[in-house]
C-alpha cells in the first residue's frame, strides 16, 4: 500500500499566446524533482485543472498536449523522471475536460508517466480510511460538466473561456502593464467586470484623465451629505449646516474654492444620478425577471458558494462510511474544514491570487491585491488507522505589481486564515468521533 499521496490542483498550465506564461514554472519543476529524489513509497495526485485546454483556440483535440510538450519540454521531461520512481495520477477538471473525452490522451500522456483516469472522482486506501478525490466542477453550475466523457458537453463556462479568457491572453501583451493574462486569477467569474474596471482605471486609463477625475470620485460620498446640505438651505428648513460648510471651505482659500467647484459639480451629477435611477431599477428589474424564467440567473447565486461543496461532502460521507478525508479543488481557495469526524481538503491554485479590497472612501473602483500560496497537502496514514494531513507551502514572494495610486487609496488585504500544518483525522467509527486536535512536531 502507498505510503504518502501528495496532492495539488489548478496549474491552469497553457493558452493562447499570453497564457502560456507560468509564474511557478520553477518552483513546479523543483516539487516534481523532490518528489523524484525522495525515498518514500509515494503517488502525485493532481486533482484537475492541470492544464488550461479551454483557453487553446489554435489547435483542437490531443493536438494541444502537443502544443503543451513544445511550450513545457523542461516541464514534461520532469513529469517523465518523477513518474519513474512514483506514479502520478491525473484527473479531469473543467479547464482540461477534453481529457476526459479523447482517450488519445491516456495514451500520450502515459509517454509522460502521467497516469490519466478519466473518471469524475477518485478513491486511495490510507491506513483504515478512504479518501475521495474531485474537481468540484460538478457542483458548480456554471462548469458542471452534464455528460461527463461526451465532447460536446461543454458547460457555459467553456464558452466564457473560449471568448473572453483566450481572446484575454491573445491581447494582453498590448496593455501597458501585461495584466490581462491575470483573468484565469479572477474567481468567482462574476469578478471579472469589476477586475477589468478596476484594472482599466488604475492600469490603462490616461494618467491626465486619472487624476482630474480623481477628485471628483473621492469627494462623491461627501457631496451625497452636500445634497442634504443644500435641500435643507434651499427649502429654508435650516441654513446654519450651509453657513458652516461655506465658512469652513473659505478657510482654505483657493482649495476650499476649488472643492467647492468639486461639490458643486458632483451635485449635479448626483441629480443626474437620481433622475435615471427609478426607470433603470425597474428596467433592470425586469430583465433579471426574465433571465430568471429562462434559467440563466438563479435564486441562489447569492448562496455562499463553500457550502455547495460541503454539502457534497457530506453526501459522500454519507454513502460511503469508510471516507475519511474528501478533497476538491476547482475555487482556488485552499483550505480544511472538520466535518462529523471527517476533514474536507480544497486544494487551493498555484495560480496568482487575487484578493478585492475597495477603498474606504469615494466612488472608486476596487483594487485586486495579488499573492501567491504554492500548496500542496500531504496525507500519510496515522498510527490508529486514521489520516494525517500535512500542510505544506513552497516559498515565492509576492508579485507586489499594485501601483502607488492603488497602494495610497487601500491598505493591504487581511491575512488570510491560516491552515493547520498538520491535522489527524480519525479512522471512521462512532458519529460522535472528531477531528483530533493538530499534531504537535
Amino acid at each position: 500500500m502507498t505510503d504518502a499521496y501528495y496532492l495539488v490542483s489548478d496549474l491552469h498550465i497553457g493558452g493562447d499566446e499570453q497564457l502560456r506564461h507560468v509564474d511557478f514554472r520553477e518552483e513546479l519543476i523543483g516539487f516534481l524533482r523532490e518528489l523524484e529524489r525522495g525515498d518514500e513509497d509515494a503517488e502525485l495526485l493532481i486533482n484537475g485543472d492541470a492544464f488550461g485546454l479551454w483557453e487553446f483556440t489554435e489547435v483542437d483535440g490531443p493536438a494541444k498536449l502537443d502544443a503543451l510538450v513544445a511550450d513545457y519540454p523542461d516541464l514534461f521531461a520532469q513529469l517523465r523522471a518523477t513518474g519513474e520512481r512514483i506514479p502520478i495520477t491525473l484527473i479531469p477538471g473543467n479547464h482540461d475536460y477534453e481529457l476526459a473525452a479523447h482517450d488519445e490522451y491516456v495514451e500520450r500522456l502515459a509517454e509522460y508517466n502521467v497516469t490519466l483516469d478519466q473518471s469524475v472522482s477518485i478513491t486511495r486506501d490510507l491506513g483504515d480510511s478512504v479518501v475521495h478525490v474531485e474537481h468540484g466542477m460538478q457542483e458548480d453550475p456554471n462548469n458542471r460538466i452534464p455528460d461527463f466523457g461526451n465532447p460536446y458537453a461543454n458547460p457555459p463556462g467553456y464558452f466564457v473561456n473560449r471568448q473572453i479568457t483566450s481572446r484575454a491572453g491573445r491581447l494582453s501583451d498590448r496593455g501597458k502593464y501585461n495584466w490581462l493574462r491575470d483573468i484565469q486569477a479572477v474567481t468567482p467569474m462574476t469578478q471579472i467586470p469589476d477586475w477589468l474596471v478596476s484594472n482599466y482605471f488604475y492600469r490603462e486609463m490616461s494618467a491626465w484623465l486619472r487624476f482630474v477625475v480623481l477628485p471628483f470620485l473621492l469627494l462623491f460620498n461627501a457631496a451625497l451629505w452636500y445634497v442634504g446640505v443644500v435641500a435643507l438651505d434651499a427649502t429654508g428648513i435650516w441654513s446654519l449646516p450651509m453657513t458652516l460648510v461655506q465658512d469652513a471651505l473659505a478657510l482654505f482659500g483657493p482649495v476650499g474654492y476649488l472643492v467647492d467647484i468639486v461639490l458643486a459639480a458632483n451635485l449635479v451629477l448626483v441629480g443626474l444620478l437620481a433622475a435615471v435611477a427609478v426607470p433603470l431599477y425597474v428596467f433592470f428589474r425586469d430583465v433579471r425577471k426574465t433571465l430568471r424564467r429562462f434559467g440563466l440567473v438563479r435564486e441562489g447565486d447569492g448562496e455562499d458558494p463553500v457550502e455547495k461543496y460541503l454539502d457534497r461532502a457530506r453526501e459522500v460521507f454519507r454513502t460511503d462510511p469508510a471516507v475519511a478525508v474528501y478533497v476538491y479543488g476547482h475555487t482556488h481557495r485552499p483550505s480544511t474544514t472538520a466535518m462529523d469526524g471527517r476533514l474536507v481538503i480544497n486544494t487551493g491554485t498555484w495560480l496568482k491570487r487575487l484578493h478585492r479590497v475597495d477603498p474606504p472612501v469615494g466612488l472608486l473602483p476596487p483594487v485586486y491585491y495579488s499573492s501567491y500560496r504554492l500548496n500542496y497537502f500531504r496525507l500519510t496514514a496515522a498510527d490508529d488507522g486514521g489520516v494525517r494531513v500535512d500542510y505544506e507551502v513552497i516559498d515565492k514572494p509576492d508579485p507586489d505589481d499594485e501601483t502607488l495610486l492603488q497602494r495610497l487609496l487601500t491598505r493591504p488585504p487581511d491575512p488570510e486564515e491560516p491552515i493547520p500544518e498538520t491535522t489527524v483525522v480519525d479512522p471512521p467509527g462512532p458519529p460522535d468521533a472528531r477531528v483530533s486536535e493538530p499534531a504537535e512536531e
